[in-house]
This record gives C-alpha cells, sequence and structure tokens, in this order.
C-alpha cells in the first residue's frame, strides 16, 4: 500500500490535498474541509461527510455548486459531531445549513447529535438521508438500505440549489427529491484492502464476484462465478429498473470502486446503456468514473435517477469542485 503508516493515512492524504487544492481550506487537525471563500452570503451550505476510503467523495465535491464543507473520518469510520458542528459553523451564512448523511448507523447518529449541537449555537439545520442501495435492505452498517451513489447526485443537484440562492427548504426538498428517485447496486470483483488490516477483509475466491456489495465490503445478494461486462450489466440495471420503475427519463452513474480501469468502466458503461435502451429507458445524462469508491476494490456500481427537467438544468449547472468541474 502506497501509505506511511495506517495512523496517519488520513491526515496525511489531507495535507496532499490542501497542497493540491488551494482553493480549499483543509483543517487538517479538526479534519474539516471548507471551500474557501465560505461562509458565502445568503446562501445556504451544504455539509457532508462520512468515514475515509471512499474518495472523492466527500471532500473531493466541496466547492461552488456543490459542498460547502466535509467531514472526514477515519478509513470506514463515521466522523464525529465536532466535525460537523465545527463545519457547519465555518459555512453558515445565516441562512441555514443542509446535512447530507448516508444511510449508516454512525453517520446517522453523529449527524443528528450535531444538528442539536448546532441548533443550540443559533444554526439553522435540516438533514436528508441517503438510502439509494438496493442489493439489501438491513446490513452490517444500517437498519435499512445504505447510501451509496445517489449522494452525488444528492449533493450536485441540491448544491446547484443553494448556488442559486434556493432557501433551505426548498434545497432539503430538492434533496429528498433526489433520494427518492434515485437506486444504486453494486458489483464487486475483489475485496478490499484496509490500512489497518493490510489485507483482504473479506474472502472473495478467484473466479468468483459478489452481486449487491457495499461500499465496506457488506455482503450483496448472492455470489455467482465470474460473468461478462454485459451479464453484470443486465444483472445490475434490471435490479435498479425493478426497484425504481421510472416514468421518464433518466441521470446515469456508472461509478469504479477504485481499482477498475477507466477503459473496463466505458465498456461497462457501454452495455448499462444497450440494457436501458432495451428497456425503453432515456437516458438524460451519463457520468463514468471513480467517484464512490471503496479503497483499492475491484469492481463497479450502477445509479440512476429519475429527473424532469428542472433536476436536469440544476444537474448541468456549473460546479468547480476537485473531482467534479463543468460550466462557467
Amino acid at each position: 500500500m502506497l501509505i506511511n503508516v495506517p495512523e496517519t493515512v488520513v491526515a496525511d492524504g489531507l495535507r496532499g490535498m490542501a497542497a493540491a487544492h488551494p482553493e480549499l481550506t483543509v483543517d487538517v487537525e479538526n479534519r474539516v474541509v471548507v471551500r474557501r471563500d465560505a461562509p458565502v452570503a445568503g446562501q445556504v451550505a451544504l455539509v457532508s461527510g462520512g468515514g475515509s476510503g471512499h474518495e472523492p467523495l466527500h471532500a473531493g465535491f466541496v466547492g461552488p455548486g456543490m459542498l460547502s464543507a466535509a467531514c472526514p473520518g477515519e478509513v470506514f469510520t463515521s466522523p464525529v459531531p465536532d466535525q460537523m458542528v465545527r463545519a457547519a459553523a465555518a459555512v453558515d451564512s445565516g441562512a441555514g445549513v443542509l446535512f447530507v448523511v448516508k444511510n449508516y448507523t454512525g453517520d446517522v447518529l453523529n449527524f443528528e447529535m450535531a444538528a442539536e449541537l448546532a441548533d443550540e449555537e443559533g444554526v439553522q439545520v435540516a438533514q436528508v438521508l441517503v438510502n439509494d442501495d438496493v442489493a439489501v435492505t438491513d446490513s452490517l452498517f444500517t437498519a435499512g438500505r445504505r447510501g451509496t451513489g445517489a449522494t452525488l447526485f444528492v449533493e450536485k443537484i441540491a448544491g446547484a440549489a443553494a448556488e442559486e440562492g434556493a432557501p433551505l427548504d426548498r434545497v432539503a426538498a430538492l434533496a429528498r427529491q433526489v433520494n427518492e428517485a434515485s437506486r444504486s447496486f453494486g458489483v464487486a470483483l475483489s475485496s478490499v484492502t484496509t490500512p489497518a488490516k493490510g489485507s483482504p477483509t473479506f474472502d472473495l475466491p478467484p473466479g468468483e464476484l459478489e452481486l449487491g456489495v457495499g461500499i465496506h465490503g457488506e455482503p450483496g445478494r448472492e455470489r455467482r462465478p465470474m460473468m461478462t461486462s454485459r451479464e453484470i450489466a443486465d444483472f445490475a440495471v434490471d435490479a435498479v429498473l425493478e426497484d425504481l420503475r421510472p416514468r421518464g427519463p433518466v441521470i446515469a452513474l456508472v461509478n469504479g470502486m477504485g481499482a477498475t480501469p477507466l477503459l473496463e468502466l466505458y465498456g461497462f458503461n457501454a452495455e448499462v446503456q444497450r440494457v436501458l435502451s432495451e428497456r425503453g429507458v432515456v437516458v438524460a445524462r451519463t457520468l463514468v468514473g471513480n467517484y464512490v469508491t471503496s479503497l483499492d476494490m475491484a469492481g463497479c456500481s450502477v445509479t440512476l435517477c429519475q429527473v424532469d427537467e428542472e433536476l436536469v438544468r440544476l444537474w448541468d449547472a456549473p460546479v468547480q469542485t476537485p473531482a467534479l468541474r463543468w460550466g462557467r
């Protein structure tokens, strides 16, 4: 692994991020990443966070048009309430703060506590819970569905609305609308190796894959002998469509888990587009790449979000973050 010691891997990464992105304010000691121009007068702020190891989620999405701040926890471990309160205070302009929370038990509890503490300090906070994974209902980390790829959709679209000056109730309503309109399914071709363990965290024999894996390596629906890209796309997209049942166009995210080359992801996207076309689903926009990862896991996920003209407009709105940027 390309690290010094496991104990400093998050701090080391944050120091490197600060050096690469002077447009961000990176507090390495307190583990908070903030857009440098925050707070922005009259603008709702978006704060998210979660365990490290899923980069660029979340700190890579801090910047105009997306998040105002992010709180990275230890690897695969929720950030603590003090981080979230500090982030909220740093970015609140008086227009309120929206917490974007993936549905993992530690994240949910800590963000709820942070919202209460922030409220005591006079910061108005709303929350949206992201729970888009259709693979399983409960897991080692969650009660209910896991939050995965839809987090990117929520942060981008709600962030665009905030950038335009929408009030907190409208930004929160849009975030919830996006979550409710989104579904995801992931596939692992290999296990994940955490810095602390230094070896695969679960046993996935050569020639097998895990259908419905979670972003921490949680078990999915079933294991099967290795499948072709075409076969995986059929299975994953049908699992999403069976639950989502879109009645209009979608935005598609074909996401890599961290160790799958773009050549393979683009080939997989071709198969995803084929399945959607065969099922009569119109694709309004597509994003391909490593956005919601699991360290060195080989694999992929598919996220679909049913959209209308307003959601597409907000998706297309300018964004300037380390990991996502277009417009302007």
